[in-house]
């Protein structure tokens, strides 16, 4: 068979191929750029429309008292799941970043009396920025390794070691029990990055122990554009959960208006201001589509998306210099080093076949299981095939 007549069966089996229908994308676009910012489901605008003009417009300051104030935990607890995590431990809520600083800094005061952080050196550069930021407020010190470097660089001096599960540039999946447990081993604590992974493949973070994580919510798991991110703080550690940006949402009596800070109980005390409802409640509704599929779903047909690519990419374009492990050791996304990269990724645009570019030379294809079809894999490697043409 040809690879279109393969693309068309499996595209024709596929158990989620209906879900792409809950997605606002037209039929002719090969959409391959989830891992940056996920396509809007069809529920979110008639939710905000509703959050708009009923809730905002007929409710005024009452919604607060009737439902807003509590979604962080509410939309938390969805997520949850998705994650691995049980219900209480999640709450969304401020951006990446600033939940990033909120878990190194609460990491370090868990575990005093250690004066390094140990941070991926391969790392998304914002948790890189970020991480310097609170060494130098907590007066620690940063070392940058490599994720598979760990377990044989942590020692007694290390409070802290932040790690991305996916690295963004290659689609590597690093183990996380694994580095969860030799960090554990020498009595640091493991920060993970889910940033890549949350929404995309299993993550297993109350199986695995890990301490405290952070992970967006606009890419695979389609909240849209600046959504909240979320903050990950195990029912272990909640009661000594020490965060830097104490704000008032994070009070124990928030509208008791008292002059000094008390932090609230469980996982609400890892808020910090007023939420950003509008986007908020949009997230929530794009969690809509989450609906009768689990987290293992979405990977086995990741993997399988990822394969059928490879497998057009070698025979359409052999040699083609793939930066994403072949095995099950990635996440769903598959990253090549091209020439020109960012051209050819701007003509692919312009095609209808949308990835990304990642300086100097990488072109990036997530493959978001929920929308994601064999054919739009194809057309991609059909596209690179024909440069230039």
């Amino acid at each position: 068979m040809s690879l279109s007549q393969v693309a068309a069966g499996l595209d024709a089996r596929d158990p989620l191929a209906g879900k792409r229908a809950e997605f606002e994308l037209e039929s002719q676009m090969s959409y391959l750029d989830g891992n940056s910012l996920g396509a809007p489901p069809r529920s979110v605008a008639a939710r905000l429309d509703e959050v708009v003009r009923k809730q905002w417009a007929g409710r005024l300051i009452r919604s607060w008292d009737e439902g807003w104030w509590q979604a962080p935990e509410r939309v938390g607890d969805r997520i949850a799941p998705l994650v691995g995590a049980a219900a209480g431990q999640l709450v969304v809520g401020d951006s990446t970043s600033v939940n990033l600083f909120k878990a190194l800094v609460a990491a370090v005061r868990l575990n005093p009396y250690r004066p390094e952080i140990l941070v991926d050196a391969t790392t998304f550069p914002t948790d890189g920025y970020i991480a310097a930021s609170a060494a130098r407020l907590t007066g620690h010190e940063i070392r940058r390794v490599v994720p598979e470097e760990i377990p044989a660089v942590v020692s007694e001096r290390t409070a802290a070691a932040l790690i991305n599960h996916v690295d963004y540039r290659s689609g590597l999946l690093h183990d996380l029990p694994s580095l969860t447990a030799g960090l554990h081993a020498s009595g640091a604590l493991a920060v993970w990055d889910l940033c890549h992974s949350a929404g995309a493949v299993p993550v297993g973070l109350d199986a695995a122990g890990v301490d405290l994580a952070v992970g967006c919510t606009y890419k695979f798991l389609n909240g849209g554009p600046g959504a909240p991110a979320f903050l990950y703080v195990p029912a272990k550690w909640q009661e000594r959960f020490d965060q830097p940006l104490s704000g008032w949402a994070g009070h124990a009596d928030p509208f008791g208006m008292t002059e000094g800070y008390a932090s609230a109980p469980g996982i609400a005390r890892a808020r910090t201001g007023t939420p950003d409802i509008l986007s908020m409640l949009a997230l929530d509704a794009a969690l809509d589509v989450w609906e009768g599929v689990t987290i293992e779903h979405v990977r086995t047909k990741g993997l399988a998306l990822g394969g059928f690519f490879l497998r057009c990419l070698d025979e359409l374009v052999p040699g083609t210099d793939v930066l994403t492990p072949r095995d099950h050791k990635r996440g769903n996304q598959i990253s090549v080093r091209w020439p020109d990269a960012k051209r050819v990724m701007a003509a692919m645009t312009e095609s209808g076949i949308i990835g990304d570019f990642r300086p100097p030379d990488v072109l990036r294809f997530g493959l978001a299981s929920l929308y994601v079809r064999y054919a739009d894999v194809l057309r991609a490697a059909e596209f690179l095939s024909g440069w230039p043409g």
